[in-house]
C-alpha cells in the first residue's frame, strides 16, 4: 500500500533587518518554510544600499541571521568587502601596494580579522612599506580594544578608522588611497547576541 504523500510546508517570505549600527534597515528578504533554517543564513548587500551614498557602491557588506520573531528575521554584522573590480582600479603601475592582515579583539570580546589596503603615489621602500603597516595597525588594535563591537563595524566600514590610518601614514609617504578591504568577523554570531543581552540586562 503506497504511503500517504507529506504535504510540503508553504514557503513564506521573510523580511530581513540590519543591526542598530547600520539604522535597522530591510535587506534582501529571504524564503522558508521554516523560520529555524534561517538562523544562521547570510544577506549579502552593498553599504550603497543602506547609506544611499553613491560613493559606497563599491562596498559589499555581510549579514547573518541571528533571529527570527514576529514574521521578521534580524541580522548582525558579519563582514566587508570591496568589490573585484573596485579593488583592481585602487592598484596602479608605478606605485606600492600595501597589504596588512592582522585580527583584533573588541572591548567586548569579539574578534575580527581586519584586511587593510594602503596604496602610495609612487613606490616606496621596504622600510617605508613596513612603517605603514606598523601605524596601521598599532591604531587599529588600539581603538579595537576601546570600541564594542557595535562601535568598532561602524568606524571601520564607514572609513573613520581608514581615515586615521591615512593621516598618520601620510608622513611616511604620499598615499593615494587607505581603507579597510575585508573585515571577517571571527566570533560566532548565532548564539553570542542572546548571551550579551542577557549579560546587559544582569548589569
Amino acid at each position: 500500500m503506497p504511503k500517504p504523500r507529506v504535504k510540503a510546508k508553504a514557503k513564506v517570505w521573510y523580511p530581513v533587518y540590519a543591526p542598530p549600527a547600520f539604522g535597522e534597515v530591510e535587506l534582501p528578504a529571504i524564503v522558508s518554510d521554516d523560520p529555524s533554517k534561517l538562523i544562521g543564513s547570510v544577506v549579502e548587500t552593498t553599504l550603497y544600499d543602506i547609506t544611499g551614498d553613491f560613493s559606497h557602491i563599491n562596498i559589499k557588506l555581510k549579514f547573518q541571521i541571528v533571529k527570527v520573531e514576529g514574521g521578521k528575521a534580524y541580522a548582525e554584522f558579519k563582514g566587508e568587502e570591496y568589490l573585484g573590480d573596485y579593488l583592481r582600479s585602487l592598484v596602479r603601475r608605478g606605485s606600492s601596494k600595501i597589504d596588512s592582515i592582522f585580527d583584533v579583539e573588541t572591548k567586548d570580546g569579539y574578534k575580527l580579522r581586519i584586511f587593510l589596503l594602503c596604496c602610495t603615489v609612487k613606490r616606496i621602500s621596504r622600510s617605508q612599506a613596513k612603517a605603514i603597516r606598523s601605524i596601521g595597525r598599532k591604531i587599529i588594535m588600539e581603538r579595537a580594544s576601546t570600541l564594542s563591537f557595535t562601535q568598532f563595524v561602524q568606524e571601520a566600514v564607514l572609513s573613520k578608522l581608514a581615515s586615521d590610518v591615512y593621516n598618520e601614514a601620510k608622513k611616511i609617504a604620499p598615499l593615494r588611497h587607505a581603507g579597510i578591504r575585508k573585515i571577517k568577523v571571527l566570533t560566532p554570531l548565532v548564539g553570542k547576541v542572546e548571551k550579551t543581552a542577557e549579560e546587559l540586562s544582569k548589569l
